[in-house]
């Protein structure tokens, strides 16, 4: 499951990020963009991240994941369409001269620390 690995690299990520800004506390809220073509599985980082967060800076924190969708656009029709998997042609004219936007996120939008 390599879902325990970015979790653990994602509490990494936040304490660096906590450190770097010179501020104290605990962690109330983490939002994440987790594209749907990105390969990761929202189901597994949520375990991962209540296995892993315990005893971290992480530990009790709200986890809100946001699933950015992706899009086919077609150079030839035009077109620019929602798409569930990775497509390599136009849905409305079959040309194969497209490109994929969006989707593929794994990204740390924010992180909410406790207010003193």
């Amino acid at each position: 499951m390599h879902e325990a690995s970015i979790v653990q690299s994602l509490i990494d990520q936040v304490e660096a990020e906590i450190a770097r800004a010179g501020e104290d506390g605990q962690v109330v809220r983490l939002d994440l963009a987790i594209g749907r073509l990105s390969g990761v599985h929202v189901d597994a980082i949520r375990f991962a991240f209540e296995f892993l967060s315990p005893k971290t800076i992480v530990e009790g924190a709200e986890l809100r994941i946001r699933e950015p969708d992706a899009y086919v656009a077609c150079k030839a029709c035009g077109v620019r369409e929602p798409i569930g998997e990775l497509t390599m042609q136009c849905p409305e004219c079959g040309d194969g001269d497209v490109r994929i936007e969006g989707g593929q996120e794994l990204l740390l939008e924010s992180i909410e620390l406790e207010q003193p």
